[in-house]
């Protein structure tokens, strides 16, 4: 039996199997994306390049309803927010596309002595490996293959097992839009395959968005075969709330900010970390808040809350939330699952002892603290093995800044949820991974920056002929 099964969380039917790659298949595709690098990436120019991705780009807005279908069976995300994936997908592959190719312009440095010019110049490395989660199926996508793509890299791309049908239709939309043989290709291996894969020599380097061990593995094999490796992994995201002038819509960003994909996101807000004089008012409007959501059926249009993606990620998450509880914590919302649908659920008195206090609850369940002041509502923020994002709100101009400089995180968003961009960078710092994606940093993590230092040439006065 495939490990690449559509089951839908909703109902647990089993809906599509998809076989995995044998030995000559992988070979075939690994033999496709080394030509095409070598046929089309390096003697292509970024505009030829760019106009293609304006097609994939266009492509994912013309099936944007086909596309939604797919992941809403295939891990459970309400339809809406299904819709707004793809649409954010094709925000991304546009942005590559008209600002990649001034991206790549020829950056002069100016000597310091001697004559003659330096330049920098970005090419690209070659074919690359991207290994990505369930979550985001198209949004993960489109922001490694868009950038690379610009640049002249080709793309082997593993998505994750229980993905298979959006890994597909994005293969199709990238066939479709005219791209070559071998630029864009979907395989469904095996990890000990993949294992392989990270080793061939073709392959010039890894992105993996996923699991810390997930993480650790790819790094490792990477790195003893001297591969460049981005790694995007877990985050418990703070979310602080050290003063406001309107308690009512820092908590509905607050419900936001932890519901959001059904609470299945690396940079969700996780642990809510409010001032002490606040700390009572929030919980309780936060508590009721979120009491008014409901996990549905995710085709429903107007559902916000849909199952979590697996019966194995229902049954962790409940894991996770009892033994939270038998270490001192306390439920003041939810916290039981029925089938693979989990209520918003909320925790207090999670103290440092507690494991709950530093894992990463990836699902709707958030923890609470109070904070003396704000010096203490920056020890908790950090006090966590990750530092993916982070959010601040507060009335004071000077101490968001001054908050945010002090937080280790990759990212701070000050009085807004949900702000992603194309155009900003992505990504974090400790155990949450390194490198970058999206915006301009997104396409330098494998690029070729070339030095090109040219001597003074010779003036040509003339010649002479006897």
């Amino acid at each position: 039996m495939s490990t690449y099964t559509v089951v839908d969380p909703a109902t647990g039917d089993r809906l599509a199997e998809y076989p995995e790659v044998d030995a000559a298949g992988l070979e075939d595709a690994l033999r496709r994306v080394a030509a095409a690098h070598t046929s089309w990436g390096r003697t292509t120019t970024p505009a030829e390049r760019a106009a293609l991705l304006h097609r994939v780009a266009e492509l994912h807005r013309e099936r944007s309803e086909e596309l939604a279908e797919i992941i809403v069976r295939e891990m459970g995300k309400p339809v809406q927010q299904a819709r707004d994936e793809v649409g954010f997908a094709a925000d991304i592959i546009d942005y590559y596309a008209d600002n990649g190719p001034a991206l790549m312009r020829d950056q002069p440095i100016e000597l310091s002595g001697g004559e003659g010019d330096a330049l920098i110049r970005t090419s690209p490395i070659g074919p690359l490996l991207g290994i990505m989660p369930w979550n985001f199926p198209y949004y993960q996508v489109a922001r490694f293959a868009a950038p690379n793509l610009v640049l002249g890299n080709t793309v082997l791309l593993k998505h994750a097992p229980q993905c298979p049908e959006s890994a597909a239709a994005i293969e199709r939309i990238f066939a479709d839009a005219g791209f070559p043989d071998g630029a864009y290709v979907n395989i469904y291996a095996t990890n000990e395959q993949i294992e392989q894969v990270i080793g061939d020599p073709r392959i010039q380097g890894v992105s993996l968005t996923g699991s810390e061990r997930a993480g650790s593995a790819v790094a490792a094999i990477a790195g003893r075969h001297l591969k460049k490796v981005v790694l995007e992994l877990g985050g418990s995201d703070p979310f602080i709330v050290l003063s406001t002038d309107d308690l009512d819509a820092t908590v509905e960003a607050a419900v936001a900010g932890r519901l959001d994909n059904s609470g299945q996101s690396c940079n969700a807000a996780k642990r809510f970390i409010v001032a002490e004089e606040l700390y009572e008012p929030f919980l309780e409007r936060f508590r009721k808040a979120l009491a008014e959501v409901e996990p549905a059926d995710p085709h429903t249009e107007d559902a916000r809350l849909g199952p979590l993606s697996s019966a194995a990620a229902a049954e962790r998450l409940q894991s996770q939330v009892d033994r939270a509880v038998a270490g001192g914590a306390e439920v003041v919302l939810g916290g039981q699952r029925r089938d693979n649908f989990f209520p918003p659920t909320v925790l207090v008195g999670v103290t440092p002892e507690n494991d709950a206090y530093r894992e990463e609850f990836f699902g709707p369940v958030a923890t609470v603290y109070k904070a003396a002041d704000e010096d203490e509502a920056i020890r908790i923020a950090n006090d966590t093995p990750f530092g993916l994002g982070s959010y601040v709100f507060t009335t004071d101009q000077e101490q968001a800044q001054r908050v945010a400089d002090r937080i280790d995180a990759g990212m701070v968003y000050v009085n807004i949820v949900g702000a992603d961009a194309p155009e900003l960078p992505f990504g974090g710092t400790k155990r949450s991974g390194f490198g970058r994606e999206l915006g301009r940093l997104g396409l330098g993590e494998f690029a070729n920056r070339k030095l090109i230092r040219t001597n003074a040439w010779p003036t040509v006065s003339g010649t002479t002929g006897g």
